[in-house]
């Protein structure tokens, strides 16, 4: 049997924190009215899929709710998929945070310094084994159904947990920098006997 498995990802729709310029994981910022629209055009527009997983954050469920109720399948939320936590600057919108924010995500994706956090918050050690956790779950669940055919999932996730999880999970290292996730735009990861592949990167090669 062929047990590959494709796993198409994407950044949840855009959201009112994204738009307030707030850092931090913040699980409660709701989606906007544009961000609603993003979401119910991802819903028509994604490949057959068997079941959607999205982080335990309302944006992010939200968007996967979409996906779920459009394509007539069940979503699952995982924990381990949410945003990088960044402690007591938890949303913070000051230009020293953001930018401290983004020099700790470059640190991890680009040097592979993951004992860099922000503030007190989240290790990249931690939210990486979250991450590929989550990833490889998710694989397990679905490459060893007796089903002939394994087909496809969504995993509907957050731009810098999403980035640094599968840099290492697809040994991708520091060609993703440079090409944050849009909202709600679907990339291919493919994983099957010889481990994980990212097919595509919105913004570098084809989605």
């Amino acid at each position: 049997m062929d047990d590959a498995l494709e796993v198409v990802c994407l950044r949840h729709a855009e959201a009112e924190n994204v738009v307030a310029g707030a850092s931090g994981a913040l699980p409660g910022a709701a989606l906007t009215e544009r961000g609603r629209v993003q979401a119910n055009a991802v819903a028509h527009a994604l490949p057959a899929i068997d079941h959607v997983y999205a982080s335990t954050a309302e944006r992010a469920w939200r968007t996967a709710e979409t996906i779920g109720r459009v394509r007539g399948v069940g979503v699952t939320k995982m924990e381990g998929l949410v945003e990088m936590g960044i402690g007591g600057l938890e949303g913070a919108v000051d230009p020293v945070t953001r930018a401290r924010t983004a020099e700790v995500l470059r640190s991890w994706v680009v040097d592979g310094k993951l004992d860099e956090r922000v503030a007190d918050g989240e290790t990249g050690h931690a939210v990486v084994e979250r991450v590929v956790n989550a990833f490889r779950a998710i694989a397990a669940e679905h490459r060893h159904s007796a089903s002939a055919s394994v087909g496809a999932v969504a995993v509907v996730g957050h731009v810098a947990s999403l980035t640094v999880g599968l840099s290492v999970l697809c040994g991708l290292g520091s060609t993703v920098w440079g090409a944050p996730l849009p909202h709600a735009v679907p990339f291919r990861v493919l994983v099957d006997g010889r481990g994980w592949r990212c097919a595509a990167w919105p913004g570098l090669w084809p989605v």
